[in-house]
């Protein structure tokens, strides 16, 4: 039999989950698909944590504990949050350790309404990397313009970073800059640049939600026939702005002092789009030193029918340029697309932010709590 996982694997992908609850970690659910389904990493968001408490009675006994004290809500979140984290940093420290560091990541978020705030994210930054207390954690960090500055620093100060939030080409230069940045700086500390590590979180599902609504509008035929292939162009073209990034003098510098190489993740891979194959954005995105964070439905959909025909990205960068042109060709600009997709991703972030307070703060006044459910630290 074959084993699709197994063979995405050999071809340079990391298989991450994006999920994570208490229940996954009580019921061995996420040791399972790290020793069946080869998952060597988690990816959590604040929705991801929403529904995990709403729809569980494995939170019970924390919230009461919570409550009683008359922790805020806001730290009553981190308190949370960490917990989960921390243990799924615990079931995949093996895959950390045989990985040299590369893999058994597991990512906790900064508040996103902090994506705007440079200083206050280097600061929630180090709070969370203390408070979870485990090598193999990354803190997410958007790739807002006020975020940038952020990532270099908390690289700087020793903590390793996935950067969320990435939708544009530009910016993802940007990203690579501050990533560079942020090793040099922490190399002239003193740090050990081999225990540092970083991915960069393309979202890529969403481009091509945002882009084949406005290809609906055009409605010529040549803009029909450009429906469905953004986001693998996009993300494709990423990778070859990654490869150049590692032909650098700059980056050799920094590899030859132990440093690992910021890994493009490829996020957002569940397909929205039911005209499209459900594992699109897993097989067509197939390169080595890559990551592909997919919900468990996805993870299992390859596993039954995903094929892995080998590398998919880099024979295709002259097709993915050949799309983002065909697009501006017909009245879809790329750059408002991407525009549009970082305002509304920040959005959605803060709106799923608060749902989670509110879900937090519910349950608190559930179990007791009303002054934490009042509370500050908000």
């Amino acid at each position: 039999m074959t084993d699709p996982l197994a063979e995405l694997s050999e071809a340079g992908v990391a298989v991450w989950l994006d999920d994570i609850s208490r229940d996954r970690l009580t019921t061995g659910n996420l040791a399972a698909l790290a020793h069946d389904q080869h998952v060597v990493g988690v990816t959590s968001n604040p929705t991801i944590f929403q529904k995990a408490i709403v729809g569980s009675e494995a939170y019970d006994e924390q919230l009461r504990d919570l409550a009683v004290r008359g922790v805020d809500v806001g730290e009553a979140v981190r308190s949370i949050t960490a917990a989960d984290v921390r243990g799924a940093c615990d079931v995949l420290r093996p895959a950390f350790d045989a990985s040299d560091g590369v893999d058994g990541r597991v990512s906790l978020e900064v508040d996103p309404r902090l994506a705007h705030e440079t200083e206050r994210t280097v600061a929630e930054a180090r709070a969370l990397w203390w408070l979870v207390d485990r090598p193999n954690l990354f803190i997410k960090i958007p790739a807002t313009l006020e975020g940038l500055p952020a990532i270099t620093e908390t690289l700087a100060a020793g903590i390793s970073v996935n950067v969320t939030l990435i939708f544009g080409l530009d910016r993802y230069d940007a990203v690579m800059e501050a990533f560079l940045t942020g090793l040099e700086k922490a190399r002239a500390a003193g740090r050990d640049l081999s225990r540092l590590t970083s991915v960069a979180s393309f979202f890529v599902s969403r481009v091509d939600s945002e882009v084949d609504k406005r290809l609906e509008k055009v409605g010529s035929a040549e803009a029909r026939a450009l429906k469905g292939k953004a986001a693998v162009a996009n993300a494709r073209l990423a990778y070859e702005r990654f490869e150049k990034v590692l032909a650098t003098d700059r980056w050799a510098a920094l590899a030859a002092a132990g440093a690992k190489a910021q890994r493009p993740l490829w996020a957002s891979t569940s397909t929205k789009d039911p005209s499209l194959p459900d594992t699109i954005y897993v097989a067509d995105l197939i390169a080595p030193g890559t990551v592909n964070t997919m919900p468990e439905a996805t993870i299992h959909a390859f596993a039954d029918h995903g094929v892995v025909a080998g590398d998919t990205i880099r024979p295709h960068y002259a097709d993915a340029h050949a799309v983002i042109d065909g697009l501006n060709a017909v009245g879809v600009s790329y750059d408002d697309v991407i525009a549009t997709l970082e305002t509304e991703g920040v959005e959605k972030f803060e709106d799923s932010w608060n749902q989670l307070l509110d879900a937090v703060r519910s349950q608190l006044a559930d179990k007791g709590g009303d002054q934490a459910a009042t509370g500050g630290g908000e």
